[in-house]
Formats: C-alpha cells, structure tokens, sequence
C-alpha cells in the first residue's frame, strides 16, 4: 500500500509541474492521476466507496463556498441574470441538442429530451475552480458564469423529480408541484429559524472558546447537518451545504469560515476529480473511441455556439462571450450523477452501452475545458485572436468597497482610529477575534468583523491589497500576534505603510526591524503625556515642552532605552 501511494504521489507531482507550465489547470491533473492510478492502467487503487464518499465531501464543500459568496439579497439582485441568461443558455443548448439525439439514436422522445436537457448542464465544481484560479470570479464575465451555474444547480431539482417521466413511468404533476411549493415555504420558514436563534447563538458560542479546531469542526457539522436535512426530505445534499453557506454569509464570521474551509475544499474537490478519473472506463472507451470523440467534439461546439449566441444576444462582449463559452461548454457532475442513479435505481431511460457513452464523453469534456481555456489564453496574448483585453470589475455598492485602510485589533486604541478615519470619511474594516467587541462595535455603527488577523486569506477577503490599500494599523496587545500580523501583511502588501501599537520601546525596535513605518510604545507614549501635563502645570512654556517631547523620542528614543526598572 505504501508504495502505491508513493507511485500515486509522484505522478500527481509530475503531472501538476507539467501542465502548470503548460498553463494548465490543476483539475485536469487531478483526472490524469486518477485515470493513470485507476483499475484501468496502473491499477493502484480500485475505485472504492472510500473514494467516493471523499469525492462527495468536496462537492459539499464547493457548495458550501458558493452559498458563503451570495446572501438572499445579492441572490434577488442578480434575479435577472439567474432566470434570464441561465434560463436562456439551457433552453438553447436542449433545443440544438434534442434533434441531433433524436436523428442519431433511437432513444424515445422522453430519453432524448432527458439527455439534452442533462448535457445542458456545466460542471459547477471546475467552472468555479477555474474562475477563481484565473482571479475571474469578480469580474462582470465571472458574476455571469455564476449565475448560469446558479440556475444549473437550481434546475437539478425539478429534473430529479421528473426521472419517473424520463423513465415512461406515471407521475402526478399537479401534486408534485403542490408538494415542491409546500416544502419551498417550509424549507425557506425553517432556514430563518434555525439561522436566527440556533445558528448565530452556537456559532458566537464557538467563537468565545477561540478554539480554531472547534471553530472548524462546528463549520464541517454545520455542512453535513444542512445535506442530511435535504436528503431526507428528498433534495440534493449539494443544496443544503448551500444553504449552510448562505446562512453564515450575512454574519461576522463569514471571513474566518472561508479562510479556515478553503483549504480542506480544494482537498476535498481534489479527491473528487481522482475518483471521476478513476471510474473512466479505458477498455470501453478504446471499443468506441469513434462514438466518444464525436460526442466530446459536438457536446463542445453545440454548447460552445449555443451559448456565444444567448451571451452576444444579452450584448456581452465578444471576448467574455468566448470565455463564458468555453467555460461551460462542457457536461457537468450533476450529469454523471442522474446516469449513475438511473443504473442503482434501476430504471431503464437508455440503455446501458449508451449510458457508459454518454458518461465518458462528459468526463472527457471535462478535461478538455482548462485546455480549450488554455489555447485561447495564448492565441489572446499573441494577438492572433480577440487581443488581451482589460477585465471588466463588477461595480459593487458601498458596503463591499475595498477599504483605505485595515485596522488589525478593535480594543480600546482600534476603536479610537476608527473614530478618527470615520470622522474624516475614510474607508476602514477593522479586524477582531473577541466576538464581544465585534459584536457590540457593530451594534454602534463600526465596520468591524470577526476574523484572525494572521491569516492571510482573512486579510485578503477583507481588502489587503498591494496597490489599493493606504494603510495598516496594527492595534493587538499581544507581542507575538502582532508581529506574525506584521509578517503576514508584508507578505501580501510588502510596500503598504503599517502603523502599529507596541507594548514598551523593545516590542517597538523588534516591530520597526520587520519594516512598522511607525510603532509607538504604549508605556513611554503614556509617560510623556503624564509628564507634559505635569510641566505644563508647574508653568513650563508648551513650546519648550515640545522641544523636550522631540529631543526625548529623537534616535529611537534613545534617551529613555534604559530604565532602572522594566515594571509598569
């Protein structure tokens, strides 16, 4: 076993290095692995319900972390783009699909109508992955991908209850629908509950203990509680760790949650494109090369084309129009998903050889998207094609501008700065791990959030940036968080000017060495306040007290570096 994971590793660690320089994502070398590892070529591991449960774990987890990046009003602002492109690009790919099916199969009505609709359908998990890899995610072009995908994954829920029609079975739909709009109210009444007096109060409970792993573990149940609740009710698992995400979307914690989950999401997803590689099957796929690859070339061009035309239509730009193309011009999990129930469940839409075509040419389109995004990258940057044009950045209210500055710490100094740059109108987030304070600051009217300041996906999602943040104002009363703060901020922002709060002058000289432009010592700062109003008192001129002030703290303070004694 050992040594099968030692092989496995090492042609993961060949295949990353290769298409990385290939600007090639790291998804299709996470379904080389698992092709190469899998029963068919190397046969290191077989593809056991251990890989697919892991597999699952990570499409609960990018669910999650989509239900994270949208809230109910964000979800009813972009209602138009949902229901409206998302609905149009569906509609025109089932309309070109369902007569080539119907010409080139002899499927029934019902079962090509099912494929076209099924082949509609992108892959969530790799779309997503990609527009984050290409930092794609927040531009007008990402925000309508995401909202294609969004109507996708809502739509899997009428297509699941309507495998009985696809199968020739009876199926009452004046009940269904009433049973669908019954459980939506029930569902929605039951999220505003629970989010309101169960899941606020429990995760400010966890906060208090400040406990990262606790913090973790109540995420990870969070997530499987909400699947398990749709399952039970008969919904997509995949659809309760969104609601998950969107519950703690509007909360203080949000930050924190994405920063602690991200890495164990992409673990996760990891897992999941090694099992789909996995259960490709070679031996089938080389009796049927032919059929497979003019699948896989008339799956790409017919959505490819279908929706360059909905996205020109709604007067998107040609280059974004092409990249939202090829980005969802492949077939989609959920695809795989409603083919592998049909084989469990018995029911018999297709039949089975055409079943084992139709899923290999969805993995296959898979695998082929970061290649085809890929190719038209470099054809851009030759200018050969649709040359490199600048991206188009959403425009966002006022509530999700970046900030000019980023207060680290909201005790008692943290909140005086953020009573200065509101007084001035100027853009601030300030950053605490104290739920209290967070809390009770916000209950004031201060944008401040829960979040560890040491980590730098935290300080990312909030607004640190190289070019666009003016300042760093460092306010922690614990020497070690502030300087590993410091070294974090440096290492997204090496040139941002941070100002910092320092406990006594050694604190100050160690935080001036890691680049603090100003770090002032609390206890002497403090002294010379108490002295300049003890002088002042005893009839001594301001400007000659000014003069001692300057004189005092010149070279470091260098008059004061050495003191009898180091008690406060």
């Amino acid at each position: 076993m050992s040594v099968a994971i030692l092989i496995f590793f090492a042609i993961l660690f060949v295949l990353m290095c290769v298409l990385r320089v290939a600007r090639i994502g790291a998804l299709v070398a996470f379904l080389l692995a698992g092709i190469i590892s899998g029963p068919y070529v190397l046969n290191l591991f077989q593809l056991t319900d251990t890989w697919t449960f892991l597999g699952d774990l990570g499409i609960l987890f990018l669910w999650f972390t989509l239900g994270l990046e949208i809230n109910m009003k964000r979800l009813w602002n972009m209602r138009r783009t949902i229901f409206g492109f998302g609905a149009a690009q569906v509609l025109m790919v089932a309309v070109m699909m369902f007569p080539i099916l119907f010409g080139v199969t002899s499927w029934t009505i019902m079962g090509c109508i099912m494929v076209s609709l099924l082949l509609a359908m992108s892959s969530t998990s790799e779309d997503m992955q990609l527009l984050i890899d290409r930092n794609q995610l927040n531009t007008d072009m990402g925000h309508q991908t995401f909202s294609i995908l969004l109507f996708q994954d809502l739509l899997s829920i009428p297509l699941l209850a309507m495998l009985p029609v696809f199968a020739g079975k009876s199926f009452n739909l004046g009940a269904t629908a009433i049973d669908v709009f019954v459980l939506s109210v029930a569902l929605i009444i039951g999220v505003v509950i629970v989010g309101r007096f169960i899941l606020n109060p429990l995760m400010k409970l966890v906060a208090r203990i400040k406990s990262k792993e606790v913090f973790l573990l109540a995420i990870m149940l969070n997530i499987v509680a909400w699947a398990i609740v749709m399952d039970l009710i008969g919904l997509p698992v995949g659809l309760g760790a969104f609601l998950a995400g969107m519950l703690l979307s509007e909360t203080i914690y949000r930050h924190q949650i994405s920063a602690e989950i991200s890495p164990y999401s992409m673990l996760f997803l990891a897992f999941f494109f090694i099992a789909l590689g996995m259960g490709l099957n070679l031996h089938f796929l080389g009796q049927y090369w032919y059929v497979v690859l003019g699948g896989v070339i008339g799956l790409i061009v017919i959505k490819f084309w279908a929706i360059f035309m909905v996205a020109r239509v709604r007067n998107v730009e040609t280059s974004d129009a092409v990249t939202i193309a090829l980005l969802l011009s492949q077939g989609g999990e959920f695809g795989l998903l409603m083919l592998q129930t049909m084989k469990t469940s018995g029911i018999d839409a297709l039949p089975e050889m055409h079943q084992e075509i139709v899923t290999a040419i969805i993995i296959i389109s898979i695998m082929m998207t970061p290649i085809l995004l890929a190719v038209y990258d470099k054809l851009r940057r030759s200018g050969k094609y649709l040359a490199k044009q600048p991206r188009s950045v959403r425009g966002k209210n006022s509530s999700e501008q970046k900030p000019a500055v980023v207060i680290c710490g909201f005790g008692r100094v943290g909140q005086i700065v953020a009573q200065m740059l509101t007084a001035e109108k100027i853009s601030y987030v300030a950053i605490d791990t104290d739920v209290n304070a967070v809390m009770l600051g916000r209950e004031r009217g201060f944008n401040v959030v829960y979040g560890d300041t040491r980590n730098a996906t935290v300080l990312r999602d909030l607004g640190l940036q190289p070019r666009h943040t003016r300042a760093v104002v460092i306010a922690l009363d614990n020497a070690t968080t502030t300087r590993n703060t410091v070294l974090t901020v440096r290492s997204i922002a090496p040139r941002v000017k941070i100002f910092a709060r320092a406990r006594n002058l050694a604190d100050s000289k160690v935080l001036l060495k890691e680049g603090v432009i100003e770090a002032q010592p609390e206890t002497i700062e403090s002294s010379f306040f108490l002295g300049y109003g003890v002088l002042s008192h005893l009839g001594i001129s301001e400007n000659k007290i000014e003069n001692l002030l300057d004189e005092m703290r010149s070279n470091n303070y260098s008059m004061v570096d050495n003191p009898v004694s180091d008690a406060q």
